[in-house]
């Protein structure tokens, strides 16, 4: 596990991740819940300048609206292939992903999880993530593990 002060990029998944997992479908379509908590410590985040990116399986108007909330430019949605995401954006930010941090709930965010220099999932996280991972946030998924997860990145950079 890489130091998380040496830690440049947060990756997140977002069903499971920054949402409870859940799925509301309405006369609009698909309508996901957030956390504020964790979206208010992804702005205190952003705000010393790491970048954050949402790399996604599913592509939803909702998950773009929460992503301009939140001024997160960096977005990978609507693909299967998180590994190869997150190497690129790691290669378009001119790091390597062992100074990435890769947060996942589910068997397809494995082999991103797998080359990230911090492995993160929720508690609420499929058994064979949770074993893979190097660290379990105490929350749930969209209840405050991403929260956990940037006061980690905070902290190491305090102590740094």
């Amino acid at each position: 596990m890489t130091d998380p002060a040496k830690i440049e990029l947060l990756a997140l998944d977002v069903d499971g991740v920054l949402t409870d997992g859940g799925l509301y479908y309405g006369p609009e379509g698909v309508v996901q819940r957030f956390s504020s908590a964790d979206g208010a410590a992804l702005i205190r985040l952003r705000a010393t300048g790491l970048p954050v990116v949402l790399i996604s399986f599913r592509d939803y108007p909702a998950t773009r609206r929460r992503a301009a909330d939140l001024g997160i430019k960096l977005l990978y949605l609507g693909t299967e292939h998180k590994k190869e995401a997150l190497l690129e954006v790691c290669s378009h930010l001119g790091i390597t992903s062992d100074r990435s941090l890769f947060m996942g709930d589910g068997l397809m965010d494995l082999p991103a999880l797998l080359i990230a220099g911090i492995s993160a999932c929720p508690s609420d996280a499929h058994p064979e993530v949770r074993a893979a991972c190097d660290v379990i946030t105490a929350n749930p998924g969209g209840h405050g593990a991403v929260k956990e997860i940037v006061e980690l990145l905070l902290r190491s950079r305090e102590d740094g």
